[in-house]
Order: C-alpha cells, then structure tokens, then sequence
C-alpha cells in the first residue's frame, strides 16, 4: 500500500453512495469521547447531502449509535455503528449481536488499568470497551500489551485506532457494514464512496474499491487503501460543499 497524496474528485451526487467516519472525519478528535458536540453546520450539510443523494449517505464509526445521533443530531438514517457490530438500516431496522461473554471481565481489567494510570479514559460501548490513551501516550505499549493479552484469552477482537485500543464482540467489521448496505435500496447499484481517517476505516476503504469505489484517507498521510487524501476535517466538510451542499 502507498500513502495517497491527491484530493478526491468532486463528489458525484447521482452516481456515489456516501460512507462517512464520525471521529476525526466529520469531528475533530477531542481529548474525551463526550466532548463532542453536535455542530449546527455540519448538520445542515448531512441533511443537504441526504436529500440530495436520495439518502445514499451512511456514517460508519466506532461510537455506539446513540452518540453517533446525539452528535449528528440525527440527520443521517444508515448508521453502522460499534465498528459495524450494531446497523441501522436505510428502512430503519436494527442489525444487531448480543455482547461476548469474555466482555464483563475485559470491561473490569481495563478498568483496573486506567485507575492505575492518570489519563487513561475507559469508554463502554456495550458490544465493545476501549482504552482511550491521547491523553497518557506514555501508557501506549502497556495498554497495547493488556489489551492484546485480554484479547487472547477471553476470546474478544482487538481493534486498535488513533491513541485508543479496543475490545470487541467479534462480528462485522466496518467493511462489512458497507457491503450490507451497498445490497440494499438506496445504495444499490451506486459507486461506494468511503471517507475515514482511521485503521478501523481501512476495510471499509478495500470493500468500496472491491465494489468499484474509492476510499478517501483523512488527517496525516500513511500507507493506506484508500486512493485519495484529504488534510482534515474542514477540508472534508469544503469537499463535501463542493458536490453541491451550499
């Protein structure tokens, strides 16, 4: 893989089904989760977008559903969530798994960890727990190592992100979400078009080019599947303008 360097072309309304990360795409990555907030701009853009594309626009993020509608203030009906564990289909119907069993026990020991080390901020997600060290980059390698133990022996998915490691119910991932919905009205028959800035967004990137789309790559440059890049979050929102939102 090579790090993509060119800006995307401008966004085809008729023709792209739209697949948006949340964190670090559409939202500047804040020190904790709930620091962000719903932005009225953004909103309006989504909403814009949505109608605009007959509501071909799905946000695929790690957040829990709830937190994507809170900061999204709902504008976007197709939402695959927990990193693709937890769907919410373009009819409105939820996909959903029931939590691992090794997951009590996984939620507990990262716990125990973040209490040992200031900084380090446990999110519960209810299909998933993750550590979150942006604010303890020093803990990273013992993090990483109890997360990839834990991981081990309970039977669980380690997804490790930007300054964050995560346990996972096993199950779909991002890339999957995208192929479900590409099966469905009114995604079918549309060129996938999926912009992340994160490892977990890379099967997402390899399924919309498998289907004969593109990823977008945001933030700092890397090797990546992705065939585009784009510097950030503003320049994101200036892209997705540029199709048309006004």
């Amino acid at each position: 893989m090579k790090a993509p360097i060119c800006p995307p072309p401008t966004l085809d309304l008729a023709e792209s089904a739209l697949f948006l990360d949340l964190d670090g795409t559409l939202a500047k990555i804040l020190p904790q989760p709930v620091d962000v907030r719903p932005d009225a701009e953004r909103t309006r853009v989504l909403r814009w977008l949505m109608q605009s594309m007959d509501g071909r626009v799905a946000i695929l993020s790690g957040r829990g559903l709830g937190d994507v509608d809170r900061i999204l203030e709902g504008a976007v009906t197709s939402v695959a969530a927990v990193h693709g564990l937890e769907q919410r289909m373009p009819d409105g119907a939820l996909v959903t798994h029931l939590p691992a069993p090794g997951l009590p026990e996984a939620k507990v020991a990262l716990q125990s960890l973040a209490n040992s080390e200031l900084g380090l901020v446990v999110e519960d997600k209810g299909l998933s727990v993750a550590l979150h060290y942006r604010q303890a980059p020093r803990a990273e390698r013992r993090v990483r190592r109890a997360t990839l133990q834990l991981a081990r022996s309970l039977g669980l998915v380690l997804q490790e992100g930007s300054m964050v490691s995560e346990l996972r119910t096993p199950g779909p991932d991002k890339g999957d979400a995208l192929t479900a919905f590409l099966s469905q009205a009114p995604f079918a028959g549309h060129v996938p078009v999926m912009v992340g800035d994160d490892l977990t967004d890379e099967h997402a990137f390899d399924s919309a080019s498998a289907a004969g789309g593109y990823g977008v790559l945001v933030g700092a440059k890397r090797p990546s599947g992705a065939r585009y890049w784009l510097s950030g979050v503003a320049d994101v929102l200036d892209w997705l303008r540029a199709g048309g939102a006004r």
